[in-house]
């Protein structure tokens, strides 16, 4: 049976039996006594990670959670649950940075693969600094206080799932304008197919940190999942079976149909968009990604900035500066009437 939390021994440096803990810049575990690194896995193992896994929603599925020998670390603020591997246990929940307890043994489902943290907590540091300082009508505090967030690695859980749609719509565009606009209907039949759509797995992975990851994702870049990569970070099991995933998504996966509907009709102002559709060939994959969330608070309101694990692409959230905002905004409302008076008298000449 798999663990998300790997065991102890197997964490331990075989040069000094010291802990060892996974590098972001090594890509492998490094002793936290003698600084000797280990690597996670034979290289040659690298491409196991690229398998998908074929989903029948008329079949019995074979799929079902495990119960773990490791117990859940519970978040009394958001209710998120977390795992987290090695002894360097964190008494704050990485997604929200509210306290967690010890909570019951976990269970959840098979983890397929990863792609383990390319940058680590100095560089997810500086990359929310940089973002913070490009910030327009940014507080002049706001850098200060956002250098003492403390940041969190985190392996959040995501699905990629493939599948063929063959469609059927109706809609409608306009065409013309004023007494010549005109409405009319439209139907057709188009086939789409989805490779590697990447999807959030929980309630808890926000549209912040699915943006702040999104972009990065690149298949090849997964690595068979091993314990061993989790070291020293905090983790969230996969929760959801595969027909919690599809319906929990259904609401994105929508938004891609009506555009690409939109892009195949080819026409402006299309609407009242409607479909049906058939999915087969649906493959998935449970993967986890890494992220890292800087948590700081400003004048009481809890604020994140999220990093990619992967290559440092930071969104975030900011509070804005009143004073700042109202001396852009009169700034601009200058220009804009110089020009227009500048504009008039050229245009009497």
């Amino acid at each position: 049976m798999e663990t998300l939390q790997a065991d102890q021994t197997s964490l331990q440096c075989p040069n000094c039996a010291g802990q060892c803990l996974f590098s972001p810049k090594s890509q492998a575990l490094d002793c936290q006594s003698c600084g000797v690194s280990h690597p996670v896995l034979d290289p040659a193992r690298h491409h196991d990670a690229s398998g998908e896994f074929p989903f029948d929603p008329d079949s019995v599925q074979s799929d079902a959670p495990q119960l773990t020998k490791e117990r859940a670390h519970q978040c009394q603020a958001c209710g998120g649950t977390v795992i987290f591997t090695a002894r360097n246990l964190s008494e704050r929940c990485p997604y929200c940075d509210g306290a967690v307890v010890l909570g019951k043994q976990d269970r959840g489902y098979r983890t397929k693969a990863l792609i383990p943290f390319q940058a680590d907590a100095d560089f997810a540091q500086s990359q929310a600094q940089a973002w913070v300082k490009a910030r327009i009508a940014a507080p002049n505090d706001l850098s200060a206080i956002v250098a003492k967030g403390r940041v969190a690695g985190l392996y959040a859980p995501f699905w990629t799932f493939d599948s063929s749609e063959a469609l059927e719509y109706w809609a409608m565009y306009t065409t013309g304008s004023g007494d010549n606009r005109r409405t009319k209907k439209i139907k057709g039949r188009m086939d789409i197919h989805f490779n590697d759509l990447l999807m959030p797995a929980s309630d808890h992975v926000t549209p912040l940190i699915r943006d702040g990851i999104l972009h990065d994702f690149t298949p090849s870049d997964l690595r068979p999942y091993d314990p061993g990569f989790l070291a020293g970070f905090a983790a969230e099991r996969h929760h959801q079976s595969i027909q919690e995933g599809l319906d929990a998504n259904e609401a994105d996966k929508r938004v891609l149909i009506r555009n690409r509907i939109k892009a195949h009709i080819n026409k402006s102002g299309v609407h009242n968009i409607n479909y049906q559709t058939d999915a087969s060939g649906i493959h998935y994959r449970r993967i986890l990604l890494p992220v890292w969330i800087l948590h700081y608070t400003f004048k009481g309101k809890p604020m994140k900035v999220v990093v990619s694990g992967i290559d440092g692409r930071t969104f975030g959230e900011r509070p804005f500066s009143m004073f700042k905002l109202a001396a852009y905004s009169a700034v601009i409302s200058a220009a804009v009437t110089a020009f227009g008076l500048v504009w008039g008298a050229t245009g009497m000449l």
